[in-house]
């Protein structure tokens, strides 16, 4: 235990201090590092893989799910997405030592604001080592150091892009400290890390639930964190039947995995009969497990569906993270609305429909980080924002909300321009 402490508290100093080279670099120096990264993931594909197949063959020994292996997978998909998001941020304006909202003032002086790193980030997730190149751009570009602790099922692929971002800051003359990856897969590492507040700025945990409960007891140090990824889409009255099978297709059967996948489908009662036995035969073709309300099992069985689930109240309030829906039929979108708000984890919402009003509505009233009209909730993501990347989602209202971006890694400092000017 004293040494991970020792440890810890090492890679806490180094950061601080990287954190002051990377809040002075500039924007060609940062965007340097960022395309040699994406260069040598390029011309290293086959190694990482390598590495991954490694991580991937010790959770399968353990008897890890389907879910946690897909998130797992450094996949020919994932490392080109990997290499899209570093040139993506390197395009990106660089938001650090923007100046905005001046105002002169009757004394005399101009009142503005400036965009500046936070300065240390630590950053926890579990499965996904895509996420050591996500969270590793992201706080390069935005001017800040960070502390990686990635889970011990990826050890191997996390060290081995750890590597490379390492190798890609040097080479553009910063400190390749300002990358660090935490390379003991002992949990005494996360409670030095989210307790570390004279070097960390802010956690950003990105994990399951148990991960972040633990955190929300634990941390002394600022976090941005969702809990829960209990995402819906209400098919109202004014809906697009083709649209509609459309969107919620994809919004739950693209991925089970994320945690912007639906998991209660909403769907108003004048058209259920119309839209739910195409939609629920796709569903049911892709072995996607229904669990419906007393409602939307009558509409079904009088389609012929059989294989029904029903829905218990703790399914309301489930994120599944595999091939289950829960379906509710509702009035009209006030219950929709209030359903999501009772139930919901203020991620992201989604309504379909040709009612301009109606729409209006719905981005009114859901309490959510993300709330969409006509689309998929898979798209709340940073990279399909044109975030780049993201490091985590928020739900919380203070700071940043939704997927957290470069502006979501800084903060603002007032500054006051004068010319000789005195209070009186």
């Amino acid at each position: 235990m004293t040494d991970v402490k020792n440890y810890m508290l090492t890679l806490g100093k180094t950061a601080r201090a990287a954190s002051r080279a990377m809040a002075r670099a500039s924007t060609t120096t940062k965007n340097a590092a960022l395309l040699k990264m994406a260069a040598l993931i390029e011309a290293q594909a086959d190694q990482l893989k390598v590495e991954n197949a490694k991580d991937i063959a010790n959770a399968t020994a353990k008897g890890l799910d389907a879910a946690f292996i897909d998130r797992l997978t450094l996949s020919d998909k994932a490392i080109t997405t990997m290499v899209a998001g570093l040139r993506q941020i390197a395009e990106l304006p660089d938001p650090i030592g923007q100046m905005m909202n001046f105002k002169p003032l009757p004394s005399g002086i101009n009142v503005g604001q400036m965009r500046v790193p936070l300065g240390v980030i630590g950053i926890i997730y579990e499965s996904r080592p895509n996420v050591t190149i996500d969270a590793a751009a992201l706080c390069i570009k935005s001017g800040n150091a960070t502390i990686l602790r990635g889970g011990s099922e990826a050890l191997n692929s996390n060290q081995a892009l750890a590597t490379i971002v390492q190798a890609g800051l040097a080479s553009a003359g910063l400190p390749a400290e300002a990358v660090q990856v935490v390379n003991t897969p002992d949990r005494a590492a996360v409670g030095e890390l989210i307790t570390m507040t004279e070097y960390i700025d802010v956690i950003v945990p990105r994990g399951g639930k148990s991960l972040i409960e633990r955190l929300m007891n634990d941390a002394r140090v600022p976090m941005i964190k969702h809990l829960d990824g209990i995402c819906h889409t209400y098919i109202d009255v004014a809906a697009d039947a083709e649209k509609a099978i459309k969107v919620c297709d994809n919004a739950k059967t693209q991925r089970y995995a994320p945690c912007n996948a639906m998991e209660t489908l909403l769907v108003n009662a004048d058209v259920a009969a119309n839209i739910l036995p195409s939609l629920c035969t796709i569903y049911q073709d892709k072995g996607v497990e229904l669990r419906v309300d007393a409602s939307t099992r009558a509409t079904l069985e009088a389609a012929g569906f059989s294989k029904l689930v029903d829905a218990t109240e703790e399914d309301w309030s489930t994120e599944y993270l595999a091939p289950i829906l829960s379906i509710k039929t509702v009035a009209n979108v006030d219950e929709a609305i209030e359903h999501i708000n009772h139930y919901g984890s203020a991620h992201t919402d989604a309504i379909v429909t040709e009612n301009f009003s109606t729409a209006q509505r719905f981005l009114r009233e859901v309490d959510s980080s993300s709330v969409m009209v006509n689309a998929s909730t898979r798209f709340a993501d940073g990279f399909e924002y044109g975030l780049g990347a993201e490091i985590g989602i928020s739900n919380d209202k203070l700071h940043a909300r939704g997927p957290v971006g470069l502006d979501g890694l800084t903060s603002v400092k007032y500054i006051v321009l004068g010319d000789g000017n005195i209070r009186t």
